[in-house]
């Protein structure tokens, strides 16, 4: 009743002024608290699902070796069989593996810790009994071993009839490290942001409890017609209480303040507009300076002044150079008329000859160009065309493995009624089936640079002639661009 009393006594400033104050550090608090709880779930699960990925890896490929064995598939073969491959296994998958009978007995590990005289711990007979009665025939103990959270993932092996050999065995350290540092620096963020709401909070508190008088209502009702979209008026009002005075005053100052605010957010606005606009033109102009500076090189590397067709070569070389540069000079050119894409500047070409150009620039040996004509002739503009082939090609290049043993690019053209279809495969990585949906779109990439225009931009070009551009993609094992042009006969 005495704290109750000495609140009571409080002045209604120094209330409000406590209660804004309690309010930021409660929703700070909930805020950090939900945060910390949402980061965990996020490494819980990754853990979980990336010890499923390396379980369904090694057990697809222990059930190769299987297959491919000659030892009769027999528990007692298990250690015959993986005597000479769970270390390679181990190596490929970068993950520890122990094999165990169907009992529980250790047969092999790729954990080269056990002694002669040492004989490794069986599998806990609880267990075993849960991956036999499970559905999955499938068990992940989790343990806490020195700080941090161990999961061991028990799975039984079977042979092609689908009967129980032995108990695989794949022990997993989770390192949330990344988390952990995630988590500290958007807890360091979120106390600075709210640092910064807490001072903002004493001064809104102190104004806010002076305001509150028997004119609030006139006041309140400006307010609430104050809108950035639109010129606010100020507040016209003499009132006897030198809080409301000042009230109205500080009122009236904002409003200049709002207009003033409205008059940078829009020039901000078209600011925006034009770094956007000066994003996508130093894409298209990186487009082609990536393939000239690949040509100086080949050309300097390459270059033989003995040569009977140096003359032929440098020739090449010099109208290479000139597409790519005509390919700038057209990008700058639409720049400076305000247009995101340079206009088509159509020509009777032979697309076979521009494309197997266009290709010239790329020095990889694993490149192969085909056309079932010499000859197609359209009317075309010749710089668009060459920024889809290189941005197409460039892109196949880049997914595959720099470490993969066999890599094929092939780029095949032919002509198909009124339209030249031009492929472009590639034996890489592919496409996730979660990203097939949103390959297209502007700044969508999955490489760790680039802005993700590039296929955007050449959908534009494609397009606009009234073409189109499919892919089939499987991933790990590659993708195939097919671009459909229509022939614009001159």
């Amino acid at each position: 009743m005495f704290k109750s009393f000495k609140i009571a006594m409080l002045s209604l400033r120094i209330r409000i002024f406590l209660s804004m104050i309690v309010l930021i550090l409660m929703a700070s608090v909930i805020l950090a608290s939900i945060s910390i709880i949402q980061f965990k779930n996020e490494a819980k699960e990754y853990h979980q699902e990336r010890l499923v990925r390396n379980e369904n890896a090694v057990k697809q490929h222990i059930n190769f070796i299987l297959s491919t064995t000659t030892y009769p598939l027999t528990s007692g073969n298990l250690d015959l069989i993986f005597k000479d491959k769970i270390h390679e296994l181990a190596h490929i998958h970068n993950i520890e593996i122990n094999i165990y009978s169907l009992d529980g007995k250790l047969l092999k590990s790729s954990k080269e810790s056990f002694s002669v005289d040492k004989v490794a711990p069986p599998i806990p007979k609880y267990i075993l009994k849960l991956v036999r009665s499970s559905i999955e025939k499938r068990y992940v103990d989790i343990k806490t071993i020195d700080g941090k959270k161990n999961r061991s993932a028990f799975s039984q092996i079977k042979d092609d009839k689908f009967k129980p050999l032995g108990i695989l065995n794949l022990p997993y350290v989770e390192d949330d490290g990344y988390y952990e540092n995630e988590l500290k620096s958007f807890l360091i963020r979120l106390g600075q942001v709210y640092t910064f709401m807490l001072l903002m909070a004493f001064a809104l508190a102190y104004f806010l409890s002076s305001y509150i008088t028997k004119s609030l209502k006139t006041i309140s009702d400006k307010l609430s017609e104050t809108s950035l979209n639109q010129k606010n008026e100020k507040i016209v009002l003499e009132a006897n209480s030198k809080e409301i005075n000042l009230l109205i005053k500080a009122y009236n100052g904002m409003v200049d303040e709002l207009e003033k605010s409205a008059i940078k957010l829009a020039q901000s606005e078209r600011e925006e507009a034009w770094r956007e606009m000066a994003k996508q033109v130093a894409h298209e102009i990186k487009n082609p300076l990536t393939p000239m500076r690949l040509t100086v090189q080949s050309f300097q590397r390459k270059f033989d002044p003995t040569d009977p067709n140096v003359k032929q070569k440098m020739n090449d070389y010099s109208e290479t150079l000139i597409q790519q540069i005509d390919t700038m000079s057209a990008v700058a050119s639409a720049f400076s008329n305000f247009a995101s894409m340079p206009a088509q500047q159509n020509e009777t070409l032979n697309v076979v000859a521009v494309v197997e150009l266009a290709m010239d620039i790329f020095n990889e040996d694993y490149i192969e160009f085909q056309s079932d004509s010499p000859e197609i002739i359209s009317k075309i503009d010749r710089t668009q065309l060459i920024r889809i082939i290189t941005n197409l090609a460039k892109n196949a290049i880049q997914s595959i493995p720099e470490q993969q043993e066999h890599k094929s690019v092939v780029v095949r053209i032919k002509k198909e009624i009124n339209n030249v279809l031009i492929t472009v495969s590639d034996n890489g990585i592919g496409i996730q089936p979660k990203d097939i949906d949103r390959i297209f779109e502007p700044k969508f990439t999955t490489k760790s640079s680039g802005m993700g225009l590039g296929l955007g931009i050449i959908k534009n070009i494609i397009e606009n002639y009234k073409g189109t551009i499919t892919f089939e993609t499987e991933f790990g094992k590659g993708t195939t661009f097919t671009v459909s042009l229509p022939i614009i006969n001159s």
